[in-house]
């Protein structure tokens, strides 16, 4: 139960920080929202414009071979897309832009100098910061960011029109080179078929032969012709792959790391993850390499080095995996070559036996195989090539744009509502800071604790804002009055004698409200039927006969001088059972005047007839008059205001009137918010529960003295 009221005072603690400081708080918020509004309101507002586009990675592959098996795609390479984000961003893209734009021209428009296309493509970058692939799609957005709106779109559209043209012109050169190298195999085939057929006829002409069936092998109604024709496609199917094997191993040891990897996929031959990524590796570090060198560094600056390094290890990686390559290429080769032997000798033992059944020569059926053979292999090639053709001419779009950028009607940046809320959040938590610190600088006396800790001295009262003076209240009737009949009790109860009846009300400083204080215990003690004097020995800037709307032209001074007489400076107030002693006619030495032996003489006189003496003084720090006063007093009370007087300066007042042999009896605690500050809530807050009537707005909306 301790801890649980622990915690919440020290919520309340918070809380009462908070409600007393509002103001700053409230200041603070509203010039950081006000900046934030006026900041976000002058800054130049930017327009982006974004262009979907789809990008494929592969398409149907053109064999480099005459009849090699189409591989089928299996999947789309995961690392694709992100390839085509770095390559949207990359010089050979963006420096077309640049220059179909114009933009080196329009940007340094107004500039000292102009820009370089490096400078226009550093800019561009920064302009598309926010490229991104669709979630679960092969859609890259394209976003630029621009002043100008019109500009953010333009820039978009020709990002991805120029990129869809490279893709095209990339893909129609691979299949062009391809077609190339086919339709060279198909011419080469056509002549061995026309020289097998020339060789053919010429056999025929010589020997006499007469062959009604010159594009076949025979009687094709005989088993044995219909299966030398079967093993005769499969030698052929068998010396083709053969072929075209040996073909692609011969073009491989002239292909580029990059052709290697484009054969991988037409092949669909298995391939190590890492060589696509030790091959964009290597690239990217030869790149660097190239640029560091171009800007000035030599082959030992430490970052050329390093590159070198890593060059060679990327290098090793590419080797192995091309090594890698070529040994299955050449186990399929192998395997081809086997398949093509057991073809041969099935299709040898078929020719002997269809030899057996024709009455042709050996010689003349070894020219019409070999003949037929070769027709049959540009055949294949022949209609391998259409098809390829076919592919080509049909509308293939690597890359195609679906959503045009369009000028955009709204900015997208400065956010002016996200940045209000920001600054609502940090004007709020500054001005709540900026209160706990000023809480924290204040050294003014805050608590009880603060008063009996620094001096060691009791509080006799706490007396909350009141506003006003207790005998001007209709009826003399307040719940306010009740804080001083606590302190009169207090007084009462801390008498260094039954007998002492003398006392004076010191304070610190100025504008503590010492003077309505004294006034207010006067009438409260007047109330209860004590004969009450009050002395106004501040005798530099008097207020008692004015808060009794009194004539205070004669009074002490007077008495002092020996001008008056003791009965001629004593009036009786408006409240009775309460008398008072103006400061009467000011002077230029009021410490001579409090110290002269008539002061004395009017204590003693003035304690014999009444049964209270009140002196009201001036400050007591830098001035001696209080000094004097708390020396011939037989009780002092200090009055502290509330958050206003320092904690140090609290042991420098007990100080001055311990040296004088003062009593300081206790401390008044004065004008406490009670209702923003929670610790004294429970010394105000039985007052309208007993008080005969409630207190008038109007006496609390009084200032105090």
């Amino acid at each position: 139960m301790a801890d649980q009221g622990e915690v919440q005072l020290h919520f309340l603690d918070y809380w009462r920080v908070i409600k007393n400081r509002w103001g700053i708080i409230t200041l603070t918020f509203l010039l950081v929202v006000v900046t934030a509004y006026v900041t976000t309101y002058f800054l130049p507002r930017k327009y982006t414009a974004a262009v979907s586009i789809e990008v494929r990675s592969d398409m149907k592959p053109i064999n480099v071979g005459a009849n090699i098996p189409e591989t089928p795609n299996t999947g789309v390479d995961p690392h694709f897309v992100a390839d085509q984000l770095v390559i949207l961003q990359s010089t050979g893209i963006l420096y077309p832009v640049i220059k179909e734009l114009g933009l080196v021209d329009k940007w340094s428009a107004g500039l000292p100098n102009k820009l370089t296309q490096q400078d226009a493509y550093e800019q561009l970058v920064g302009m598309m910061r926010n490229i991104n692939q669709k979630r679960g799609t092969d859609i890259i957005v394209i976003p630029v960011t621009s002043t100008d709106r019109q500009e953010a779109a333009d820039i978009a559209n020709t990002i991805a029109v120029i990129y869809q043209k490279r893709r095209r012109e990339d893909l129609h050169s691979s299949i062009a080179n391809a077609l190339s190298e086919l339709k060279d195999e198909v011419d080469k085939q056509r002549v061995d078929v026309d020289l097998a057929a020339k060789q053919l006829e010429d056999m025929r002409v010589k020997d006499g032969i007469v062959d009604p069936n010159p594009e076949t092998l025979g009687n094709d109604d005989s088993e044995t012709h219909r299966k030398l024709l079967v093993d005769e496609g499969k030698l052929n199917e068998a010396n083709q792959k053969v072929q075209e094997l040996q073909t692609q191993f011969a073009r491989i040891d002239v292909m580029s790391p990059d052709e290697l990897l484009s054969a991988v996929t037409v092949l669909g031959i298995p391939v190590d993850a890492t060589l696509p990524e030790a091959l964009n590796k290597y690239k990217g570090a030869a790149s660097e390499r190239a640029r560091l060198t171009e800007q000035g560094c030599g082959p030992k600056h430490p970052s050329i080095k390093a590159l070198d390094a890593e060059m060679v290890v990327w290098k090793k990686q590419i080797d192995d995996g091309i090594s890698s390559f070529k040994a299955i290429l050449q186990t399929r080769l192998e395997i081809a070559q086997n398949l093509a032997k057991a073809a041969q000798d099935v299709y040898d033992k078929d020719q002997v036996a269809m030899q057996t059944a024709t009455k042709f020569s050996a010689a003349y059926m070894a020219a019409k195989e070999n003949y037929l053979r070769q027709k049959s292999l540009l055949d294949a090639a022949d209609q391998h090539y259409t098809e390829d053709v076919m592919q080509m001419t049909i509308g293939m779009d690597p890359a195609k744009i679906w959503d045009r950028a369009e000028p955009p009607r709204g900015a997208s940046s400065p956010n002016v509502t996200m940045y209000l809320v920001i600054a609502f959040i940090v004007g709020l938590g500054m001005g709540v800071g900026l209160a706990f610190f000023l809480e924290y600088l204040d050294t003014s006396v805050k608590t009880l604790a603060d008063v009996e800790k620094f001096i060691g001295v009791s509080v006799l009262a706490v007396v909350p804002k009141i506003g006003g003076l207790l005998h001007k209240i209709e009826g003399g009737r307040s719940p306010d009055a009740e804080t001083y009949r606590t302190l009169r009790t207090n007084i009462d109860f801390h008498k260094p004698s039954p007998d002492a009846n003398t006392l004076t009300i010191i304070s610190g400083g100025p504008g503590e409200g010492k003077s309505t204080t004294l006034c207010n215990l006067a009438v409260i003690c007047a109330n209860a039927g004590s004969n009450v004097l009050i002395v106004d020995a501040d005798l530099r800037r008097p207020s008692q006969h004015k808060f009794f709307d009194m004539d205070g032209t004669v009074g002490l001074v007077d008495y002092v001088n020996g001008e008056k007489e003791f009965d001629d400076v004593i009036f009786q107030t408006s409240v009775e059972n309460l008398w008072l002693i103006p400061s009467g006619t000011l002077t230029k030495d009021p410490v001579a005047v409090l110290n002269s032996h008539r002061v004395v003489e009017l204590i003693a006189r003035a304690k014999t007839q009444f049964d209270l003496v009140l002196f009201d003084s001036p400050p007591i720090l830098g001035l001696s008059d209080g000094a004097v006063l708390s020396s011939v007093a037989e009780m002092t009370v200090m009055v502290v205001q509330h958050r206003r007087f320092p904690r140090a300066s609290l042991l420098r007042v007990k100080q001055a009137v311990l040296n004088v042999g003062g009593n300081l009896t206790g401390v008044v605690l004065n004008r406490v918010d009670t209702r923003d500050d929670q610790n004294y809530y429970y010394y105000t807050s039985y007052y309208d529960y007993y008080s005969p009537i409630p207190a008038t707005d109007e006496s609390r909306s009084k200032a105090d003295i």
